[in-house]
């Protein structure tokens, strides 16, 4: 039905928007603002854009009616989720993102490659049973694990107390309509946050029906769409466990094997800009899905490291990996504008002379290496430390104190 030319004089800027007092431009799928900031863009009740937002879903609206309506436990979504009546109503992240430069985003044409075999990404789960001679045993302490454990618990929680997005998103994916399963991802894993007793399994419920409705759709995806599936796996199999205690689940010991399978996907799509191997300034587009999938896949070893290592099974070295670069510099990753990020990064190309960091080199120097090698090799680490965002320092810290400097 369309907006009478009263309604839309008297319509209201979205809620987020409404909150910071900033402008709204009221696009009809999301405005401006929010999708800049990653934001769950809501309009108050009454307001709602003449033109509804066009969703691919999900199944999520399903899966509350099926609480709403549920019996089991004697459990009613208005007792479990007081403040949730769906999914459109769940309140905003933070809104202290800067603008920045309005210039329009185009991921339909990225030219990305894959310069590993992908296939032994959807294989890890089984190297834990069945290892391979060459495999590295990675031999975390106590206090490394206990650390890797804390990071991706917060992770999580960032996720279900809307308090911003995970290190391993780039906040301008949320420009995009392929992010609609890391959009719902956001929205829905927030309803954990301040459980009622006797509410967990009604929530995992939804949170599960909602992974296996990603996994059965993933062929039907576009490289950005499953790597926004992706994620959003990943951050729902985070919560599961950390935030929801489903330690020793056997869904989420099955989730892993989709979840890798997920993974594998998505890298076959592309793990490194073409133009990075010339090595030329690849689009702004380009390298930020390479630097997120690089991430989201990084985190997910340590999220399978965190598993194993509760299950008693021996945690090896992810070799497969070996020639990705390291998480990039946080400037680049924070730029605002196509053309600061084109400025940082050419800066980038000067200071590295097309060799960027390879996640490798925070591995065990090889015995062959001689020590001018060691040396050449600890000033590249140097020169990466300089510039790392929280992601980084993390990456460094864990393999730092499993491997050594």
């Amino acid at each position: 039905m369309k907006a009478t030319r009263y309604s839309a004089s008297r319509q209201k800027a979205c809620q987020p928007c409404s909150d910071a007092k900033a402008k709204c431009d009221r696009k009809a799928e999301m405005c401006s603002r929010c999708a800049t900031r990653s934001l769950c863009c809501v309009y108050p009740s009454g307001s709602t854009p003449a033109v509804t937002q066009n969703t691919t879903n999900t199944g999520v609206e399903a899966e509350i009616n099926i609480l709403q309506t549920s019996s089991s436990k004697d459990i009613s979504i208005n007792k479990v989720f007081p403040d949730l009546s769906s999914t459109a109503s769940v309140s905003s992240l933070p809104t202290d993102y800067p603008d920045p430069v309005d210039i329009p985003l185009d991921f339909s044409n990225v030219e990305l490659i894959c310069p590993i075999n992908a296939n032994d990404i959807n294989m890890r789960w089984m190297r834990s049973y069945i290892p391979l001679p060459e495999q590295i045993p990675k031999a975390y302490s106590p206090a490394t694990m206990s650390f890797i454990r804390k990071v991706l618990k917060s992770y999580s929680a960032v996720a279900v107390r809307s308090r911003g997005i995970p290190p391993f998103i780039h906040p301008l994916q949320m420009k995009v309509k392929s992010a609609s399963p890391l959009a719902t991802c956001l929205s829905l894993v927030r309803i954990c946050d301040n459980l009622l007793p006797g509410s967990d399994e009604a929530v995992s419920g939804v949170l599960m029906r909602e992974m296996q409705y990603l996994y059965m759709q993933r062929t039907t995806y576009d490289d950005m769409t499953l790597l926004s599936a992706f994620q959003a796996y990943l951050i729902y199999s985070m919560v599961l466990f950390f935030q929801l205690g489903r330690v020793t689940d056997s869904f989420l010991r099955q989730a892993v094997i989709a979840l890798q399978e997920l993974a594998c996907s998505s890298s076959r799509q592309g793990l490194l800009c073409l133009a990075e191997q010339l090595p030329a300034r690849p689009k702004w587009e380009a390298w930020i899905v390479t630097e997120a999938k690089r991430r989201t896949l990084y985190t997910m070893y340590l999220f399978d490291s965190v598993l194993s290592a509760q299950d008693g099974l021996p945690v090896y070295l992810g070799t497969e990996l070996r020639g990705l670069p390291a998480p990039g510099s946080k400037t680049l990753w924070h730029a605002q504008s196509r053309q600061d990020w084109e400025t940082l990064y050419d800066a980038h190309l000067e200071d590295w002379r097309g060799q960027s960091f390879r996640i490798d080199e925070l591995w065990p120097v090889s015995a062959t290496s001689d020590d001018t090698e060691v040396v050449k090799q600890r000033q590249r680490m140097d020169r990466w430390l300089e510039n790392l965002d929280e992601f980084g320092i993390m990456i460094y810290a864990v393999t730092s104190s499993t491997h050594g400097d």
